[in-house]
């Protein structure tokens, strides 16, 4: 199977993956005055302007009793993670042609240096969320557990794409660009400033269909509503990993059938 042979390249070559990704974080803000602090103070300050603009412009009322402030903040940091490592992603094997050349070099793990490369700077916002929540007086408890799973499924939907686009980009230059015009509809198209209820009771089942709909509903439930992921629904739960599935399955197929040509196009 091929997701199984990949997932054993990537495990066999984790402390390569982890030693190229610190690289790849680093190398980012190379030259730069700031360095490395640029990777947070773009997301806070996006954060704060989108709070500015709902909170204090439109007067957003709290929901189920949630301030808005948490209700908006622990739902945009996973797509934060998601939209960054995703569209990062899709250059990596463009971004490292000269690694390609080389033949002993395992191409598929370039792809998993830029999600994880990402996912630093989501550790970050996630601790933040916690500390906000102190703020509010929200106490931290078991239910938060969970998190680990959510972070586990968002990583893995961040990989699995990307095996698609960093190999088609290779033959289709405007794939890039593709990526980034899906992320901007997909991310309204998503419930993260508002809630699902919002939407004709028609339309929500299509909505809740999306994998990131299950992400952002799964931290929101995580830390502010302390339900577990098997509470609030089963069928979206088995129908995301099954999509899940399907991606990383489809992804890492057409990577290694690509792959065999990249080193003769770059």
């Amino acid at each position: 199977m091929v997701l199984l042979e990949s997932m054993k390249d990537q495990y066999r070559n984790k402390k390569l993956i982890l030693d190229l990704s610190f690289k790849d974080f680093r190398s980012k803000y190379v030259g730069s005055y700031f360095g490395a602090i640029w990777a947070f103070v773009q997301p806070t300050i996006m954060i704060l302007i989108y709070w500015f603009i709902f909170q204090v412009g439109f007067r957003s009322a709290p929901v189920n009793d949630i301030p808005y402030i948490l209700y908006f903040v622990s739902s945009i940091i996973p797509w934060f993670f998601f939209s960054e490592s995703w569209a990062s992603s899709t250059n990596s094997v463009t971004e490292n042609s000269y690694l390609v050349q080389k033949i002993v070099f395992p191409v598929s793990i370039l792809p998993t240096v830029k999600v994880l490369s990402s996912f630093y700077v989501h550790l970050f916002f996630v601790f933040f969320v916690f500390c906000l929540l102190l703020a509010y007086g929200i106490y931290p408890d078991i239910h938060q557990l969970q998190l680990i799973y959510f972070l586990v499924a968002n990583f893995f939907l961040s990989l699995g794409l990307s095996w698609i686009t960093s190999s088609v980009v290779i033959f289709f230059k405007d794939t890039a660009q593709i990526v980034s015009v899906f992320l901007q509809i997909a991310f309204w198209l998503t419930p993260i400033f508002y809630s699902i209820d919002m939407l004709p009771e028609k339309l929500q089942p299509l909505f809740k269909l999306m994998p990131m709909y299950y992400i952002v509903e799964g931290y929101r439930n995580t830390f502010l509503y302390d339900h577990w992921f098997w509470e609030k629904d089963l069928y979206l739960t088995f129908t995301f990993w099954g999509t899940l599935l399907l991606i990383l399955t489809l992804g890492s197929k057409i990577f290694k059938k690509l792959s065999h040509h990249f080193a003769d196009i770059l």
